[in-house]
């Protein structure tokens, strides 16, 4: 069956394709509270530190979605929760919104703060993110500076959830006239337009209801990286859709924890 994008901004919409899609935003807000109200945290430069209460067993990273305009860490500090039963800390990194910023900036951001909080604390390296959080999940690891070569090393899983790796559909939607993309930018900035930093695992995972777009973009990014030699993994996840794709992360021995820190 031919698969044809007519209408762009209908393909990348999320909320409006879920039940009840509304609700999520304030369910979201109301478990992060509650988790921080408990949470050992510390700031970061930019973001937050979550430490579990034992020695860190290495550090774990999630970077939020919201299309590059939208949210902060502390809506999704819940998602904390299934890497920190395990032992390990988590940074949340902030970054600046567009259209304040050009992606290009949110990934220097965003590379500063997984920087600083590695040398806070030592080990190995998980860097996950979700939707445009997946796309900046991808963008630490590219071959090409954008994490220093010590952090790039210690990185021992990159595990982009929903992820915009191709930010050149992203230039055809209403979204656009925010943030602001043009050829240039998608060049550089797109995942699947540069390679990967060697010997670093790849799971891309994304939910079986989503729209088609993200499904697309996940198998996208992970049929091209293993192109270039990276050891990858797609996986479409049954019954899950863009909002409660991330869910399993509160949970220490799902699957997707299990992937993130092995």
């Amino acid at each position: 069956m031919l698969y044809q994008v007519k209408d762009w901004d209908d393909a990348y919409a999320n909320g409006i394709h879920i039940p009840r899609g509304e609700d999520f935003p304030a369910q979201w807000e109301a478990a992060a509270a509650a988790f921080r109200a408990t949470a050992r945290r510390e700031e970061l430069s930019s973001g937050d530190l979550f430490l579990p209460d034992t020695t860190p067993k290495g550090l774990a990273v999630f970077i939020h979605g919201g299309f590059w305009m939208r949210t902060s860490p502390a809506a999704w500090s819940h998602l904390a929760a299934g890497p920190l039963a395990r032992g390990w800390a988590v940074a949340m990194p902030a970054y600046t919104l567009a259209p304040r910023a050009r992606i290009s900036q949110m990934t220097r951001e965003v590379a500063a703060a997984v920087t600083s909080a590695a040398e806070r604390i030592p080990g190995p390296l998980a860097i996950t993110g979700h939707s445009a959080g997946g796309h900046l999940a991808a963008r630490m690891i590219c071959d090409d500076g954008t994490l220093p070569d010590a952090v790039a090393a210690r990185v021992r899983c990159c595990l982009p959830i929903s992820p915009l790796g191709d930010l050149r559909p992203m230039m055809r939607t209403a979204m656009n006239d925010t943030l602001a993309i043009g050829d240039a930018e998608a060049a550089a900035e797109s995942p699947v337009l540069l390679a990967p930093c060697a010997d670093i695992p790849v799971t891309t995972w994304v939910g079986a209801a989503e729209r088609p777009e993200f499904i697309r973009q996940a198998r996208l990014l992970a049929d091209i990286w293993a192109g270039l030699g990276a050891a990858t993994d797609c996986v479409i996840e049954p019954g899950r859709h863009h909002y409660d794709i991330i869910e399993p992360l509160t949970l220490p021995d799902s699957p997707m924890t299990r992937t993130l820190l092995a």
